[in-house]
C-alpha cells in the first residue's frame, strides 16, 4: 500500500465515560449527537461500545483491555461523528470507495498482520475496534486517502494545513450537536472536546494506525 496523507482522530482520553442510557439532551432526547441534521442515537452508540466489550472479554488480554479502556462511549462516538465528516468531504470532492478497493485494502491490511485473527487482535488491542467493525476503518482509510490525493496534498506542513482546513469547514457545514455528557464538539480540531492527541496525521500500512479516534 502507498503511503499517503489522511486524517484521523485522537486516542488519549481525559475523563471517564459516563455510563451510557437512553436519556439524552433536552434538545434532541435519546440522541448521543445530531450530524447534519442526521441522530446517532445512544442505541447505536451503545451497540458499538457493547461489540467492543464482547470481544475484550473474549480477548486473552480481556482485563487488561477492559480495565484501560474506560472511556470507550466518548472514544467509539468520536469516530462515529467524524465518519459522517469523511463521508461529506468524499461526496464533495467526488470521491467514492468501490466495493474492489475495499476489498483490496482489506486484503493488504490482513497480509501486513499476519492473518485475520491478527489484524482482528492488533485492531481490538490498539484501537478498540471490533471484529465486526473492521469493514468501517476500512472504508475510512480509502476515502481519506483518496481525498488527500483528489486535493493534491502532500505530508508538508501546507499538505496538513489544507487538508485540516477542509474538514474543519466540512464540520461547521454539519452543525454538530453533541449531547453534554459526551462533551462538545470542536469544528477547528474536528474531535470532541473530551478526546486528546493530534488527528491529523500520516497514514502507515500498519492497520492499527487507520482508526479514526486512534
Amino acid at each position: 500500500m502507498h503511503r499517503r496523507t489522511a486524517l484521523t482522530v485522537s486516542a488519549a482520553l481525559l475523563a471517564a465515560a459516563p455510563l451510557l442510557t437512553a436519556c439524552g439532551s433536552d434538545a434532541h432526547p435519546g440522541a448521543a449527537a445530531v450530524v447534519g441534521g442526521e441522530r446517532i442515537d445512544v442505541s447505536s452508540l451503545q451497540a458499538q461500545v457493547k461489540d467492543v466489550r464482547a470481544a475484550q472479554e473474549a480477548s486473552p488480554q480481556a482485563d487488561r483491555l477492559v480495565g484501560s479502556d474506560g472511556d470507550l462511549g466518548r472514544r467509539k462516538l468520536n469516530v462515529m461523528i467524524f465518519d459522517r465528516i469523511v463521508e461529506k468531504v468524499a461526496r464533495d470532492n467526488g470521491v467514492t470507495a468501490t466495493r474492489a478497493e475495499l476489498q483490496r485494502t482489506r486484503t493488504a491490511f490482513v497480509r501486513q498482520s499476519g492473518g485475520e485473527d491478527r489484524l482482528a487482535g492488533v485492531l481490538l488491542q490498539e484501537q478498540g475496534v471490533a471484529p465486526g467493525q473492521i469493514d468501517g476503518v476500512v472504508r475510512r482509510n480509502v476515502l481519506m486517502n483518496k481525498i488527500a490525493e483528489k486535493l493534491g496534498v502532500d505530508d508538508g506542513p501546507e499538505g496538513q494545513k489544507k487538508l485540516t482546513q477542509v474538514f474543519s469547514a466540512a464540520s461547521a457545514d454539519l452543525a454538530i450537536d453533541v449531547n453534554p455528557r459526551f462533551g462538545a464538539w470542536n469544528d477547528a480540531e474536528v474531535r470532541l472536546t473530551s478526546t486528546t492527541a493530534p488527528w491529523l496525521r500520516r497514514t502507515t500500512e500498519d492497520p492499527a494506525a487507520v482508526e479514526a479516534g486512534a
